[in-house]
């Protein structure tokens, strides 16, 4: 179940005779089945904007195109993204803390502010067995992500 990869990732490489590249490591986002769509990107964006910052490694080398014109890196493997039941976010949330796994969150709460400031005390509000979570972000050994997410779904 979470071992999928994207379909065509490789084929360039493939095409070329090139080794396919393989992490050790996951990137995965995990949502709250009934958030409408909007809050669902909205979530996994805010929930991935963390990693890079504190976990450097998880970023690439810069873009540029044919014309030199240059981009900003982003992430240098893919982010899974799943989603499960509110009872599956809680025990997921519940094992990456055991894991001591680097994790970001999203509450419900940060729907109805507008800014990093009133975000951080929304969370800082609550208790971390009573936090409503609608996503949760999660980095580490394939094997250890993979049992944090158990009974999530890749997302459709």
């Amino acid at each position: 179940m979470n071992d999928a990869e994207p379909q065509g990732m490789n084929n360039a490489a493939e095409a070329q005779g090139i080794e396919p590249i393989r992490f050790d490591t996951k990137i995965a986002i995990l949502l709250r089945e009934d958030l409408e769509p909007w809050q669902r990107l909205n979530v996994t964006a805010f929930l991935v904007s963390g990693l890079g910052t504190r976990l450097p490694e998880v970023i690439g080398e810069p873009y540029e195109d044919a014309d030199g014109t240059d981009y900003l890196p982003m992430f240098r493997q893919p982010v899974l993204v799943f989603e499960g039941t509110k009872e599956t976010l809680t025990a997921a949330h519940a094992r990456v803390l055991t894991r001591a796994l680097p994790r970001a969150v999203f509450t419900s709460d940060l729907f109805t502010t507008g800014n990093d400031r009133d975000n951080r005390a929304a969370v800082r509000a609550v208790p971390t067995a009573e936090l409503d979570l609608v996503g949760l972000a999660v980095y580490g050994p394939r094997n250890a992500v993979d049992k944090v997410l158990k009974g999530a779904r890749m997302h459709p």
